[in-house]
């Protein structure tokens, strides 16, 4: 909804706001599509609590996603514990908004309940320990995590995915206590925003970066990212971040191992967690 105020935005202005100058054509238009093309990431929460049944009305939501082969590896832990979030936010780089947020998930990729099917069954499931399965555990967690996303922001909601619970996954494991077979893939706050943290639509990439007819095609991919980091430029500006282009966010957050924030080590970290990824 156009700036959380409940008004659905006409579509050339939803399109504005989130391909800034490189407006693609307009083409069918709905609610629906209104809502997602307003989505934002909000970083600041009311302790107002959510409506009764809000959770589960998002759990339905999310698992009426799509899932692969309908294996449904994934799962949801609410954390509730001031403690626990505590861990959360120190895990994420001290985001207070994790503390903030009247809901906070995590999401898991989660094959430990297959493990234990198999076991009841009598069945050893050979496909389990391999890196296929885990990536669609992980697709499977993030396919539900967004259909909650578009549930909660029809409702009126915030949110905010938290990927850098994937700095320690250990530390979230243990303090989730959580099985061999499951690690949190990312957190997400769910709230109603504060006052003056609503925050802006993020300018997108534009469609001819993105959108390859017929074979993928890069050559016009310099002179739009010159275009797209001019956007990106004036959005930083009026929101106050530091990287000051796209350009610049994506060197400043893969160009060196220590930006990787401990995450570097991730495959280990999943190994330990019980997924050999063979």
């Amino acid at each position: 909804m156009d700036g959380m105020s409940g008004k659905i935005p006409t579509q050339q202005a939803a399109l504005a706001a989130r391909y800034g100058a490189a407006v693609p054509p307009t083409g069918p238009w709905n609610a629906t599509i209104a809502g997602l093309l307003d989505h934002r990431s909000v970083r600041g929460y009311r302790p107002d609590p959510l409506p009764p049944g809000t959770l589960e009305t998002l759990v339905a939501a999310a698992q009426s996603a799509a899932t692969s082969s309908n294996l449904q590896t994934w799962s949801v832990v609410t954390v509730e514990d001031p403690a626990a979030r505590a861990v959360m936010a120190e895990v994420a780089g001290a985001q207070k908004h994790i503390l903030e947020c009247p809901l906070f998930l995590v999401f898991l990729a989660d094959v430990s309940r297959n493990d234990r099917l198999g076991q009841a069954e009598g069945r050893a499931l050979e496909g389990l320990p391999f890196l296929e399965t885990f990536l669609v555990a992980a697709i499977d967690a993030a396919l539900a995590a967004q259909n909650a996303v578009v549930a909660a922001e029809s409702l009126g909601l915030s949110t905010v995915y938290i990927g850098a619970l994937r700095n320690d996954p250990a530390r979230v494991a243990e303090t989730l206590g959580l099985p061999p077979g499951a690690v949190g893939v990312f957190g997400l706050c769910v709230g109603y925003a504060k006052a003056g943290a609503e925050g802006e639509v993020k300018p997108r990439l534009p469609q001819s970066i993105v959108l390859h007819r017929r074979r993928y095609d890069a050559l016009g991919e310099p002179a739009a990212r010159t275009s797209y980091d001019a956007e990106m430029r004036g959005f930083s500006q009026r929101n106050e971040m530091a990287a000051d282009t796209w350009t610049a966010r994506v060197i400043a957050r893969i160009g060196t191992i220590r930006a990787l924030r401990g995450r570097d080590r991730l495959a280990a970290a999943l190994h330990a967690l019980g997924f050999p990824l063979r």
